[in-house]
This record gives structure tokens, sequence and C-alpha cells, in this order.
């Protein structure tokens, strides 16, 4: 198994921009499809973005399309999500997640879970 811990949050103003990162331990994360989901008070935790073990397929949530990157270092067992122009509503838990599939934008999809990582956007 993995266990995914995530880093990189904080509090930024609406247009600024943050980098997390999920660093894994345990099996090499080349095993598996890596995603990021984020979760706001009192509501659902929601599909953010997902990246196949080898980078080459991606998908993002419609609502951070052309403004988040997901990449991934196997080689550092690392996956990051570069946020750019954040927004008031992307106040959020982000965590990171490993599947053994790739593709899912449920939380079902996923076998591994991070503790999640606080990211505010406030001014």
């Amino acid at each position: 198994q993995v266990q995914p811990v995530e880093s990189g949050g904080g509090l930024v103003q609406p247009g600024g921009s943050l980098r997390l990162s999920c660093a894994t331990s345990g099996r090499a994360i080349s095993n598996y499809a890596m995603g990021w989901f984020r979760q706001a008070p009192g509501k659902e935790r929601e599909f953010v973005a997902v990246i196949s073990w080898n980078g080459r397929s991606i998908r993002y949530s419609d609502s951070v399309k052309g403004r988040f990157t997901i990449s991934r270092d196997n080689a550092k067992n690392t996956v990051y999500l570069q946020m750019n122009n954040l927004k008031p509503e992307d106040t959020a838990v982000y965590y990171c997640a490993a599947a053994v599939q790739y593709g899912s934008a449920r939380v079902e999809g996923y076998d591994y879970w991070g503790q999640g990582t606080q990211v505010t956007v406030s001014s």
C-alpha cells in the first residue's frame, strides 16, 4: 500500500498561487493513478484532478480547468498540484489519494488517502 502526505497549504489572497505537494511512502506511486480532491466546510468531498501512473492522461474538474495543473515525479514518489488564479471558492481542505485504476472522479474510486492540507483564499 501507499501512504500519501500532503503539504504546501496556507493562506493566499485571491488571484494568488500555491503549489501543493503529496509525498508518499510505502509502495512506489508508479503503480497508481494519483488524484486530488477537496472538501469545503459543510460540503461533500469533490474531485479536483487525476493523473495516470505515467502522466500521459490527466483529467480536471470544470471548476479548476485552466487554473490548476497536476503533475507527478515518480522518481521522487511525489505528486503536485499547482494552483493559479485562486478564488475564495477554492478554500477547502485538499486531499491527495492513490487509485489502482485511472480515471475516477469519485471518492470510492480511490484506495489510499492522505490527511489533507488546508488552503484558504481570502483578502
